[in-house]
């Protein structure tokens, strides 16, 4: 399916795809107190490919795992996810190292270039609630986090439309090996050059100081 888009998309917009650009957004007002061992951080916010493609651009990551979240280990697959009946969301699990780059700077980056947070149930062309926007806190920290920066973005006007990022819970299960490091290994795949290269160079334009 995400071929078949990718086709489409890249026929509408003829031999030059279109650039992509952050949103300009404020900094995070809190934020989780560094410590000297590595850190986890799981998001989702559409297709995997994308997310893991943009955070493994970001100095302090450490390694960027994709893989379902919010559902059960029994249908934590590709093919049942895609049916949209498994709750899980397609996510990344990000190893950071908060000596060099914080939990609401990584927030920053993922509200500003890595998803759209106004999209509900979907991103681009991908529709479901397997795409939805939602973070899943490893501890109160990031919580407490999290949940204002929602609310400073949703008061800043920022975004056209209200951010609809949810706080979940729930395990992080590891997708199949050929969905890891799927941008780096297909950097010519229809999907990652209308959809993902973008977002790529999107970030390294507003964030340079964040940038590999």
């Amino acid at each position: 399916m995400r071929f078949l888009f990718a086709l489409a998309g890249l026929a509408a917009l003829g031999p030059a795809v279109a650039a992509e650009q952050a949103v300009a957004i404020p900094a995070s007002t809190v934020d989780v107190a560094p410590t000297d061992a590595l850190a986890t951080a799981v998001l989702a916010g559409g297709c995997f490919w994308g997310m893991e493609a943009v955070f493994e651009q970001v100095k302090g990551v450490r390694s960027v795992v994709s893989g379902y979240a919010g559902g059960d280990r029994r249908t934590a697959t590709y093919a049942q996810v895609a049916t949209e009946r498994t709750r899980h969301a397609e996510a990344i699990r990000i190893s950071y190292d908060p000596r060099t780059v914080s939990y609401a700077t990584l927030l920053r980056i993922y509200f500003a270039v890595a998803h759209d947070p106004t999209q509900l149930n979907r991103q681009g062309p991908d529709v479901g609630p397997s795409y939805r926007s939602a973070i899943f806190p490893q501890n109160p920290g990031q919580d407490r986090v999290a949940r204002a920066y929602i609310a400073q973005l949703g008061n800043s006007g920022a975004f056209d439309r209200p951010v609809v990022t949810k706080i979940e819970q729930g395990r992080f299960f590891v997708a199949e090996d050929e969905h890891q490091d799927f941008a780096r290994r297909n950097p010519a795949h229809p999907y990652i050059v209308r959809w993902d290269k973008p977002k790529v160079a999107a970030f390294r334009a507003a964030f340079p100081t964040l940038a590999r």
